[in-house]
Order: structure tokens, then C-alpha cells, then sequence
């Protein structure tokens, strides 16, 4: 009988102390981690929250991943209340200063310049030193590349590096997409991602395309 990793596990591979399943160490209920995501950092992978900045319940915004996501050492994920109102004389936040300062000039969300959720699709790969700012969408299968501020939506299956970063090129054709999107192998039962593996790792994508379009048309039957 096969053996897969405890997605219900921190730490899953002991030979690897800085790779952390992160929904296991996670504590706020606003960001949502799917199964098999992993943060990489020999510092403290565990502390993966700590690297989620400007998150006041006062807003209400979430931060959500998918699953097989890879996150390396460094990230930064910035909150919408690190935003700032910017049609005023001056973008300093008086009002959460205390005293006199208070909540009697506090502005409401509506105007702030807030973005809503911050989302991250399946198997993304972050690189080091990243940062993704409020409310951007990554979508499935994107890479971002080390030292990348992400500003702005990712499409799937796509390469972005840079600050801001900049989408260089897609990973794959429309028809590889195409089949990755109807394929959605991060949603399914591990036994079957496990008889996928070949699949997935095979650098030929020619010969890949064939093999998954085989695997659909035989689910279609």
C-alpha cells in the first residue's frame, strides 16, 4: 500500500525542517490555505503568518491560496490596510494615531482605497522576496519570479518577473492550458494525483498533452 504525505502534517518530510504545510500553522480564519501548499524558510516556515502585514479586522479582507502551491523564503503579502487615502491634502493616517485623533475623523472602507481579497490560484510558484500587494488575483499554474512586486493581476499559466512586475511569457500553448484548466489536477483525490505524476513531471510536453488528453477522454466515457 502506498504512502503519500500527511497533508494534516506541519512538517511532512523531517529530512526538510524549513518546509512547512502552511494551513496546519495558520491561526487567522481570514487566510484560507489549500492542502499541499508549502512556505520554505530555514528561519521559521512555521511562522508563515507573520509575513501577512496590514491585516486589521476592521476591513475584512482575506488572503486565499490554493493547493500545491510552492512559496518560498521572504515573502511578503501586503494587506489592504496598508492602504492610504489618496484624494485628500495629505495621505497620513490621522485617525489611527489614538487620542483626539480618533475615530471621529475615521474614514469609511468606501473611502478607502481598498481591493478586496487577495487571491492566489493552485499550483503557484513564488519565488524569494516576493511581494504581492492588496487585493491582486494569481492565477493557476503561475510563476513569479525572485524580487517580483506583483501590483496587478497574473493570468494563468503565466511567467512574471520585475518591480512592477511584468508578464514575460506563458508557460504553455493554448491547448496545453487548455487541457491543464479541464484537467484541474490540484482538486483531485491524492491516489489519483499520485497515478498522475508521470504525467506531470514528463518535460515533454508534447508527449504530456497527448497523455492527459487520453486521461480525459477516458473519464468522458
Amino acid at each position: 500500500m502506498k504512502t503519500y504525505p500527511d497533508k494534516d502534517k506541519a512538517f511532512p518530510n523531517p529530512a526538510i525542517p524549513s518546509l512547512c504545510y502552511i494551513k496546519n500553522v495558520v491561526k487567522n480564519p481570514r487566510i484560507i490555505i489549500g492542502d499541499y501548499t508549502y512556505y520554505d524558510d530555514i528561519d521559521g516556515a512555521d511562522r508563515f503568518e507573520e509575513h501577512v502585514t496590514h491585516f486589521y479586522e476592521f476591513i475584512g479582507d482575506r488572503l486565499i491560496i490554493g493547493n500545491f502551491c510552492a512559496i518560498a523564503k521572504g515573502v511578503a503579502f501586503v494587506m489592504n490596510g496598508a492602504n492610504h487615502r489618496m484624494d485628500c491634502a495629505t495621505t497620513y493616517p490621522f485617525y489611527i494615531m489614538g487620542g483626539d485623533w480618533g475615530s471621529a475623523i475615521a474614514p469609511v472602507n468606501d473611502e478607502l482605497p481598498l481591493k478586496g481579497d487577495t487571491v492566489v490560484g493552485n499550483d503557484v510558484w513564488i519565488g524569494q522576496n516576493v511581494t504581492i500587494m492588496p487585493g491582486v488575483h494569481i492565477g493557476d499554474g503561475a510563476i513569479i519570479g525572485t524580487n517580483a512586486t506583483v501590483a496587478s493581476d497574473i493570468p494563468p499559466f503565466s511567467i512574471a518577473v520585475g518591480n512592477p512586475a511584468k508578464v514575460m511569457r506563458r508557460r504553455f500553448d493554448d491547448e496545453m492550458i487548455n487541457l491543464l484548466e479541464r484537467l484541474q489536477w490540484w482538486n483531485r483525490a491524492i491516489e489519483e494525483v499520485d497515478k498522475l505524476i508521470p504525467i506531470l513531471t514528463n518535460s515533454d510536453i508534447a508527449k504530456a498533452k497527448k497523455e492527459i488528453e487520453k486521461y480525459l477522454q477516458r473519464e468522458e466515457r
